[in-house]
């Protein structure tokens, strides 16, 4: 199993921050979907804006097909490619250990 971290540093506005979600719903996450592998995915956001993706997959070629992926797509109509800026990094690390808690029902 990888994980993959995706960083976009802030300050980004509530126009960008609009923009990003709308991607993040109609272009980008059917693109991941696509991609056989994928297990999760969890986005953190700031209040400045400032966001982490943190994408887990079976295996380091699922993550970099899924960048493949999405990179490939399209634009859609209405979609400002001023206010979509590309992450500022993005890391991928082998997952050592899980720990998955039950919330107190065990």
């Amino acid at each position: 199993m990888y994980a993959q971290l995706t960083y976009f540093d802030g300050p980004r506005g509530p126009e960008q921050l609009a923009a990003a979600d709308f991607a993040a719903k109609q272009r980008i996450t059917p693109a991941a979907l696509s991609v056989p592998g994928n297990i999760a995915t969890y986005v953190l956001r700031r209040a400045d804006g400032a966001e982490v993706v943190v994408s887990i997959a079976e295996s380091e070629q699922v993550l970099i097909d899924t960048q493949k992926a999405i990179m490939s797509t399209q634009l859609l109509p209405g979609e400002d490619a001023a206010l979509l800026r590309g992450a500022d990094r993005v890391e991928i690390y082998p997952v050592l250990q899980v720990f998955e808690y039950d919330g107190g029902q065990s």
